[in-house]
C-alpha cells in the first residue's frame, strides 16, 4: 500500500468520527467522507492531507491561507470539528524538566531579540495598520479591540463594550481631575470614555501610526485637546517625572514577552503615584507551562496575525506584577465574555466579506482567510479554556501607613486607594447610572 493510500485510509477513519458531517476532496479529485456534508475540505496539496491526518490544525490553517486547502462551510461548524482533530490537549507540554529548562532559555533569548523598540513598533504596525476600514467592518462603533463585558445577557456587542469601558473606570475608581494613563490605547475607546464620563486628564500611547492619527482626529473633533492626548510612543519611553493617579493596560502584556513582564510592571509602578491603582486586562494561557497554544495555533498567529506575541498563565502574570513591586488586589476572569466577543467579531466579518475584499485591495484574500480563522479559532479557544482573560487590579503601596477614617474602629494599614470590599465595582452610584443612561448615541456612532 502506498503512502498516499495509507493517508487516505486513515483520513477516512478520522473524519468518520467527527461531530459534523465532513467530506474531503483529494488532490486527484476523489471524494471521501459524508455524502451530504455540512463542511467540506478541498485538498489541493498532499501536504495538507498529511496535516489533516496529524491533527495539526495550525498547519491546516496555514494551508488554507496559502491556498493548499479550501474550506467550504461556516466557521461555527469548522470550530466544532477543529478540536476533534487534535490528538492532545493543546494547553499541556509533554517535555521533561531538561527540555523545559532549554525552552525557558530559548524564550529569554527570543524575547530579547523580538522586543526591541524598533521590533515592537514593526510588529504592532504589521497588525493594527492593516486597514482602519477593515477593522471598522467587524468591531463595534467605538472600535474597542478587546474583550467586551456582557453584564446583561441581552446586551449587543456595542452595549457590552461600553459596559467594559465603564467597568474598567469603576475598578480604577476614576475621579475628575486625576491623571490617567492608557497604555496601548488602540482606537481610543477607553481613553475618550474616561475623559468624557469621568473627567480625567487622559494620556494614551500606541505604536500604531494609524491609531495615533485616528485618535488625535477624534480628540480634536470632540474639543478635548486640553484634557486628552494620544502619543506615538513606546511604553519604555513614557516620562516618569510626573506620576499618574491611575493606569489601565488593556491588551498590552500579550506583546511584552514573558521575560520582560517584571520590567514592564516595574515601569508601571514608577509611573504610578504611591497609593495609585493599575488595572491590567490581558489574555492569559490556559495551561501553566505552555508558552503558546499547541497544535500549531500559536505559530499560525505569530506568522499571520501578530508576530512577537507570547501568553503566560495568570499565575505567572501575578508573579510578574509582584516582582515589579505592585500589589495585586483584585482579579476577575472574563474568559466566557471573550468567547462571546470573538463570535460577534467573527460573525460580523463573515457578513461583510465582500466589503473586506473591497477595502483591502490586492492583499485581500490572504488577510481575510487569516482573520476568518483567527477570530473564529480564538472564540473556540476561549470557549474550551485553551486561553483565558483576566482583569487584575494592582496598587503601588504607599510608603506611609494610612488609616480608614470611615471604618468603625479605624482600620489601619491601608497603603493604597483600594477599598476594603468590592461593592463599589458592581454598584455604580446614581450619578454614574444617570450618565450611562444618557450617553449621546450620535457621539458614539460618529466614531466609525
Amino acid at each position: 500500500m502506498t503512502l498516499s493510500s495509507l493517508l487516505r485510509s486513515s483520513a477516512e477513519q478520522q473524519i468518520a468520527g467527527l461531530p459534523v458531517p465532513v467530506s474531503v476532496t483529494l488532490p486527484d479529485g476523489q471524494h471521501i467522507g459524508a455524502q451530504e456534508p455540512r463542511l467540506s475540505f478541498v485538498i489541493r496539496d498532499r501536504l495538507a492531507l498529511l496535516h489533516l491526518r496529524q491533527g495539526a490544525i495550525g498547519r491546516l490553517a496555514e494551508d488554507y491561507v496559502e491556498g493548499r486547502l479550501e474550506i467550504e462551510g461556516n466557521m461555527h461548524d469548522l470550530m466544532a470539528v477543529a478540536p476533534a482533530l487534535l490528538r492532545s490537549d493543546p494547553t499541556h507540554e509533554t517535555h521533561g524538566w531538561l527540555m523545559s529548562h532549554i525552552n525557558d532559555t530559548r524564550r529569554a533569548i527570543w524575547a530579547h531579540t523580538h522586543h526591541s523598540r524598533a521590533k515592537d513598533a514593526a510588529q504592532v504596525q504589521h497588525h493594527y495598520d492593516v486597514s482602519d476600514d477593515f477593522y471598522a467592518l467587524w468591531l463595534d462603533p467605538l472600535r474597542v479591540y478587546s474583550c467586551a463585558y456582557f453584564s446583561k445577557p441581552s446586551m449587543s456587542l456595542a452595549e457590552a463594550q461600553q459596559a467594559k469601558l465603564d467597568h474598567i473606570c469603576r475598578k480604577l475608581m476614576l475621579r475628575s481631575g486625576e491623571r490617567f494613563l492608557d497604555v496601548g490605547a488602540g482606537w481610543g475607546g477607553l481613553l475618550l470614555w474616561a475623559a468624557e464620563h469621568y473627567g480625567v486628564a487622559a494620556t494614551g500611547i500606541t505604536l500604531s501610526k494609524n491609531q495615533h492619527a485616528y485618535v488625535n482626529r477624534r480628540i480634536e473633533q470632540k474639543g478635548l485637546q486640553e484634557r486628552v492626548k494620544m502619543l506615538l510612543l513606546d511604553y519604555r519611553d513614557i516620562d516618569e517625572s510626573v506620576p499618574f493617579d491611575k493606569i489601565a493596560s488593556v491588551g498590552m502584556c500579550e506583546h511584552v514577552g514573558r521575560p520582560n513582564l517584571p520590567v514592564y510592571f516595574a515601569k508601571m509602578r514608577r509611573l504610578l503615584r504611591p497609593g495609585g491603582l493599575m488595572m491590567n486586562h490581558s489574555i492569559t494561557a490556559g495551561g501553566v507551562d505552555n508558552p503558546d497554544v499547541g497544535g500549531g495555533m500559536g505559530e499560525f498567529i505569530d506568522k499571520y496575525i501578530f508576530p512577537g506575541g507570547q501568553l503566560v498563565h495568570v499565575s505567572v502574570m501575578m508573579e510578574a506584577m509582584t516582582r515589579g513591586n505592585l500589589e495585586p488586589v483584585d482579579a476577575e476572569c472574563l474568559r466566557p465574555h471573550y468567547a462571546r466577543t470573538l463570535w460577534h467579531w467573527a460573525d460580523a466579518l463573515e457578513a461583510r466579506l465582500d466589503d473586506a475584499r473591497r477595502v483591502l485591495g490586492n492583499d485581500a484574500e490572504k488577510i481575510i482567510r487569516a482573520y476568518r480563522l483567527y477570530l473564529a479559532g480564538s472564540a473556540m479557544g476561549f470557549e474550551l479554556g485553551w486561553t483565558s482573560l483576566f482583569q487584575i487590579v494592582a496598587s503601588r503601596p504607599s510608603e506611609t501607613i494610612r488609616s480608614d477614617s470611615h471604618a468603625a474602629g479605624r482600620i489601619a494599614h491601608a497603603r493604597s486607594d483600594y477599598p476594603f470590599n468590592r461593592t463599589y465595582m458592581y454598584q455604580p452610584d446614581a450619578a454614574q447610572e444617570h450618565a450611562l443612561e444618557h450617553v449621546d448615541s450620535a457621539s458614539v456612532t460618529t466614531l466609525r
